[in-house]
């Protein structure tokens, strides 16, 4: 056979696949999601994610410093709070002595070069579970843009690098961008959860936060998985109001709006690598069903290969040690 193109010669040998390598991951891609709980000496491991746990204050900071001899100096952080401290309004969300914002100050005293990713959004803090302010069953956008603006302020006074509003309410990057600024935290920026979808892989997050909703789902404000231009639409509104970085939710799922926001936006390209995609990898590496090692990798690479830069992912510390033994 004559075939003067043969694709094989680059794959002769490891020196030079590793040549060639199109796509690589890096420690520093990757934001690690920790989840914060009351107490003190307390380690509670989330059942649905093998592997993650709940920390109190004085064991996350241990966590954090492990992670940071690894390499991994992003952080997101999320509460776990008791019923007792939601309300309708979420007034915990913004209270300086609350647990969350105790521990953006505490990561920051402790570790001022890390970078702290904080959350924005009702539902941690809301007795009815849901991103906005409920009313006779709807969510309502505009009342909910105040509490909001109270979240990214109080955040921003305890250390916050960067802020995630996760909620999807309409506007909510342009006002939160605004009381920032009016605030004089010019330099915290904002990576807006652009394209969240309605996605059945959350569950397990939600386990881990005890926030899911009271009452009917989240399908008003988070996106439709049938729809792709949409996110094009959520993200021009977004770049728009002032968003520093575009995020996806979930992930691999959504690769083709990964890529679609790369393709089309300048602005770095975040994806959330969910609890529900690491759960599979997880239970079926349990199983003996899938080499989880190579599964994880594999995933991952193909969230950078469609375009993100950053990604939000539970894998973070495990994947790091991988990159790190190469």
């Amino acid at each position: 056979m004559i075939q003067i193109r043969r694709p094989r010669r680059s794959r002769q040998s490891a020196a030079i696949r590793d040549m060639v390598q199109e796509t690589r991951l890096s420690v520093t891609d990757f934001i690690l999601p920790l989840f914060v709980m009351e107490g003190q000496n307390v380690r509670s491991e989330v059942k649905s994610m093998p592997g993650i746990h709940r920390f109190s204050i004085d064991l996350l900071l241990q966590e954090v410093e492990e992670c940071v001899g690894m390499g991994v100096k992003t952080f997101a952080l999320f509460p776990n709070l008791p019923e007792a401290k939601k309300d309708k309004y979420a007034t915990e969300s913004h209270n300086p002595e609350g647990l969350y914002l105790k521990t953006v100050r505490a990561i920051k005293e402790r570790f001022p070069d890390v970078v702290v990713m904080t959350d924005i959004a009702m539902d941690p803090y809301s007795s009815d579970g849901h991103d906005g302010i409920v009313e006779n069953g709807k969510i309502l956008n505009d009342p909910t843009l105040e509490v909001l603006g109270k979240m990214a302020v109080a955040q921003a006074q305890a250390g916050a690098d960067i802020v995630g509003p996760s909620d999807m309410m309409d506007g909510r990057i342009g006002y939160i961008r605004q009381v920032l600024d009016e605030n004089e935290f010019h330099d915290v920026a904002i990576m807006a959860y652009t394209a969240k979808y309605a996605s059945a892989f959350y569950g397990p997050f939600r386990d881990a936060l005890d926030s899911a909703p009271k009452f009917g789902d989240k399908k008003t404000y988070q996106m439709n998985p049938a729809n792709s231009r949409e996110a094009l639409i959520e993200a021009q509104l977004d770049f728009a109001e002032g968003a520093d970085f575009l995020m996806v939710k979930p992930a691999l799922p959504y690769l083709d709006i990964i890529k679609l926001l790369s393709d089309n936006y300048k602005l770095p390209i975040a994806a959330y690598n969910v609890s529900g995609e690491y759960a599979m990898i997880k239970a079926a590496s349990q199983l003996g069903w899938l080499d989880g090692q190579k599964a994880m990798a594999e995933s991952l690479l193909s969230i950078k290969r469609a375009g993100a830069s950053v990604i939000l992912t539970y894998f973070a510390k495990e994947m790091a040690t991988l990159l790190n033994e190469r």
